[in-house]
């Protein structure tokens, strides 16, 4: 039995816009009994969050079906101790609940500028030079930057908007360290997404419209790969796209019904 990881924007909807057959493609997946799991980049939405705004695009979801990259960055600095010290959050809402959540306690403005152990960082609308300041002061100091997704631009409304990788590049470039990257095409998430799917990779779709962050990683994870051409990939960008990206998918589909017509 096959299973999928599905990514969210350009793939189910496009901003606040349904992409059509996504909710046909969901209803397939349940007849059918296929595990699924929602597997986004997108570090501002909790959970719950994420199911509402499914559900406000016609698709039924349950935020037990969803894994964020806010998620995903909250596991790893739990694995990898961090939680011992206090952790400055630069992003919003679903990644400051993630960390609170797990347990992290977070850098207040008024807190001593000392014993910090990591900055994590996502999307944050209301980043700023102070922001930068702090978060390049505490790494420099020997904090780990975690970066919850590399993504440059983010479609939002047929509009490519700045994403949470275009503010790393100011931190990173200020802090002279690269962060430990968590979303994709990162393994990290993927690692994540696969061992809460419980199947092998090899039984796995990954599915998305983005060649360097969802095929690319469903690919380096050893999964399953198909292209949807309803986001960044479309009917007349996708070759040059795949070869950019270094990396083919199994299968190209219109969109996600062709997807499930050629899976029978």
């Amino acid at each position: 039995m096959p299973g999928f990881l599905l990514d969210l924007d350009g793939t189910l909807y496009n901003g606040d816009r349904p992409i059509p057959y996504a909710a046909e493609f969901i209803s397939w997946l349940r007849e059918r009994g296929y595990p699924y799991l929602y597997v986004t980049n997108n570090s501002s939405r909790s959970p719950e969050q994420v199911a509402s705004h499914l559900a406000a695009t016609g698709i039924d979801a349950s935020p037990s079906e969803v894994l964020t990259s806010s998620q995903a960055s909250a596991m790893y600095m739990k694995d990898a101790g961090l939680d011992r010290g206090s952790v400055m959050c630069i992003g919003e809402t679903g990644l400051r609940e993630a960390l609170t959540e797990a347990g992290f306690r977070l850098v207040g403005e008024e807190e001593a500028e000392h014993g910090v152990a990591a900055v994590v960082q996502g999307i944050d609308r209301t980043f700023s030079y102070e922001k930068l300041l702090k978060a390049v002061r505490y790494i420099r100091a020997g904090a780990q930057y975690v970066l919850t997704n590399p993504d440059h631009l983010l479609p939002w409304n047929g509009e490519l908007t700045p994403g949470a990788g275009s503010i790393a590049a100011s931190i990173e470039r200020a802090s002279e360290k690269p962060p430990v990257i968590i979303g994709k095409p990162s393994p990290i998430i993927m690692r994540y997404a696969v061992a809460k799917l419980g199947l092998p990779p090899q039984e796995i779709w990954a599915v998305g419209d983005n060649m360097n962050t969802d095929i690319r990683g469903g690919a380096d994870a050893n999964c399953r790969t198909a292209l949807v051409l309803t986001g960044l990939a479309n009917e007349s960008n996708v070759e040059e796209q795949i070869a950019k990206a270094g990396v083919r998918p199994e299968l190209v589909c219109r969109h996600l019904m062709e997807l499930a017509e050629r899976l029978g």
